[in-house]
C-alpha cells in the first residue's frame, strides 16, 4: 500500500501521494486480453483521512475515477468520484462531508463494488459490468492485483478495450467465414468433378460388364466344338497337333473361365469403387432420405482400401439395421473422419508389429504382439427417456491403438463447444456437428491409453467402469472407440 494520510490540512498537496497512472501493457487488442493489460490507476487513502483531500486530488487529476480506501492499511472499499459529487450537492453536503473522515461519507456512499482479479479477460469483465444495476454502470471497477494491491479501471477504458477486441472478433469471424465459403465452393467443384470422373469410369465398366456374359458364353461354345471335332476327326495332321501343342489347348480349357472370372472381379471391384466415389461426393438434399448404413460404411472402407494394409484387420459386427432417413453425403463424411482417425492410430502400430517380427532373433507367437484391428459393431439399442421407450441406432468403431492421452482427449472433447469449433474446425469437431445438431443423435469417444491405467474418459466426462462392448468383445487392452447414436422413428 502506498499512502497513509497526514492530516494537515493546510497542505494537501503535500500530505497526499498523487495518484499513479499505470500504462498496462496492451499494444495490440487480442480475444484473450486480460484487465491487467488495461489502463489503471494507483491510488489509496485511508478512511481517516478528510473529504478535503480528496476533493482536492480530483481537482488536480480530472481523469482519477475513484480513490481505494484503506483502514489500518487494509483494502476496505472504493469511492467514485461520482459518488463524492453526489453528495457534496446535497444540502449541506460540503459543511457534512469536506471537514469530516471519509469514514463518514463513505458510510453514506457506500454501494456495491465490482471486484475482480487481474487475470480477468477484458470480454468476461465487461459482461460482468454491463450485468450490474444501472445506477451503478458508470462506476469504476476494482481490480486486485495480488493480495495486497488494488488498482481502479476506469469503466469508459474496459467499455472502449471491450468493444474493440469485439471488432477484432467480428473481423476474425468474417474472415474465417469467408475462408470456409471459399473451402466449401472448391470442395463442392471437386465434388462435382469427381462425380464426373466416376461417371466416366462407370460407363466404360458397364461395356466391359455387359459383354462379359456374352465371351463367357461364346468360349465355352467355341471349348464344347473344339471337343467335339477332337473327338470326331479321328487322327490329326501333323500340322495340326503341333498347333495344338503351341497353343497349349490343355491349360487355355482350364485358364480361360479362369480369366474371365479374374475381368469380372475387377470390374466389378471398379464399379463398386466409382460408386463409392459418387456416393461420397453426393450432395445432400434438403430433406433427409433413407439410407443404409451398412453401405455407406463398406464404401468408405472401399476408399480407405489403399491405407488399410494387409496388417490392418477390419471385424465387422453387422446387427440386422432398418434403412435409416438421414443425410447420407455427411454421414459418409463422419465414417471417413473416424475411420481415417483409426487408420492413422494403427499405421504406426503395424509397422512396429512387423519389424519386431522381423529383427527379433527369438519368434514369438503371433499373439505376442496384438494385430491392429478396426471392429466396427452396429445395433438397435432402446433406452428409457421420460418413462417412455426410445430406439436408437448404435454404430461403434474401436481400434486397438495406443490410444488417447488425457489431455489429447480433453483437446478433443474441448473442440466440440461452440467456441472452439468456430475458432477452428477440426474432421472430429465437423463430426460432432453432423451427428448431434444435423441429425439430432449422440456422438461419444472413450479412450484408453497405453500409459494410464485410468478408466476411459466419455464425452462427458464420466468415467467408465469398464471397457465397452466393442472393445471388450475384441479384447482391446488400449484403444479408442467412437460411438454414434442415431434416432431411429
Amino acid at each position: 500500500m502506498k499512502l497513509f494520510c497526514h492530516r494537515v490540512p493546510s497542505e494537501y498537496s503535500q500530505s497526499v501521494l498523487p495518484p499513479t497512472l499505470l500504462e498496462g501493457r496492451l499494444q495490440t487488442f487480442h480475444l484473450e486480453a486480460t484487465l491487467q493489460e488495461l489502463e489503471r490507476y494507483d491510488f489509496y487513502l485511508e478512511l481517516d483521512c478528510l473529504g478535503t483531500e480528496l476533493a482536492h486530488v480530483f481537482e488536480q487529476h480530472p481523469l482519477l475515477p475513484g480513490v481505494v480506501l484503506l483502514e489500518a492499511g487494509q483494502f476496505a472499499g472504493m469511492l467514485s468520484r461520482r459518488r463524492l459529487l453526489e453528495y457534496l450537492i446535497r444540502p449541506h453536503g460540503v459543511e457534512l462531508f469536506l471537514q469530516a473522515p471519509l469514514r463518514v461519507l463513505y458510510s453514506y456512499a457506500r454501494s456495491d463494488l465490482l471486484l475482480l482479479d487481474g487475470r480477468t479477460p477484458i470480454i468476461m469483465a465487461a459482461q460482468q459490468a454491463l450485468r450490474r444495476s444501472p445506477a451503478l454502470l458508470g462506476e469504476p471497477i476494482v481490480v486486485q492485483v495480488d493480495p495486497q494491491t488494488y488498482h481502479l479501471l476506469d469503466i469508459h477504458a474496459l467499455n472502449i478495450a471491450y468493444w474493440q477486441i469485439r471488432g477484432i472478433e467480428t473481423q476474425v469471424r468474417y474472415e474465417r467465414t469467408q475462408v470456409q465459403l471459399i473451402q466449401s465452393d472448391k470442395m463442392a467443384s471437386l465434388g462435382r468433378l469427381v462425380d464426373g470422373v466416376a461417371h466416366e469410369i462407370l460407363d466404360p465398366v458397364s461395356f466391359i460388364w455387359g459383354n462379359l456374359s456374352h465371351v463367357s458364353t461364346y468360349s465355352d461354345s467355341l471349348l464344347q466344338l473344339l471337343s467335339a471335332y477332337e473327338a470326331h476327326s479321328g487322327n490329326l495332321s501333323d500340322e495340326l497337333v503341333q498347333l495344338r501343342e503351341e497353343v497349349e489347348i490343355d491349360y487355355l480349357r482350364e485358364d480361360l473361365p479362369r480369366t474371365i472370372a479374374s475381368i469380372r472381379t475387377g470390374a466389378d471391384r471398379l464399379s463398386k469403387l466409382a460408386s463409392s466415389l459418387q456416393n461420397f461426393c453426393h450432395i445432400d438434399e434438403v430433406y433427409p432420405k433413407p439410407a443404409d448404413l451398412h453401405e455407406l460404411i463398406d464404401s468408405i472402407l472401399l476408399l480407405l482400401k489403399s491405407r488399410l494394409t494387409s496388417d490392418i484387420r477390419v471385424v465387422k459386427h453387422y446387427g440386422h439395421l432398418p434403412p435409416v432417413l438421414c443425410f447420407a453425403g455427411q454421414l459418409h463424411q463422419v465414417f471417413m473422419n473416424i475411420l481415417s482417425h483409426a487408420v492413422d492410430a494403427l499405421i504406426d502400430q503395424a509397422v512396429n508389429r512387423q519389424l519386431k517380427q522381423d529383427f527379433e532373433a527369438k519368434p514369438h507367437p503371433p499373439s505376442y504382439i496384438a494385430k491392429p484391428t478396426i471392429a466396427i459393431t452396429t445395433e438397435i439399442r432402446t433406452t428409457i427417456v421420460d418413462g417412455k421407450p426410445s430406439r436408437w441406432i448404435a454404430i461403434r468403431i474401436a481400434d486397438n491403438g495406443p490410444g488417447l492421452a488425457v489431455e489429447d482427449q480433453a483437446r478433443i472433447l474441448e473442440s466440440f463447444s461452440v467456441k472452439k469449433r468456430a475458432e477452428k474446425e477440426t474432421s472430429l469437431a465437423v463430426s460432432y456437428q453432423i451427428i448431434t445438431a444435423k441429425h439430432g443423435g449422440k456422438f461419444e469417444l472413450r479412450s484408453r491409453h497405453a500409459t494410464s491405467e485410468e478408466p476411459q474418459t466419455a464425452t462427458d466426462g464420466a468415467p467408465c467402469n469398464m471397457l465397452s462392448k466393442a472393445l471388450s468383445e475384441q479384447h482391446f487392452a488400449t484403444g479408442t472407440e467412437f460411438e454414434l447414436l442415431l434416432p431411429l422413428a
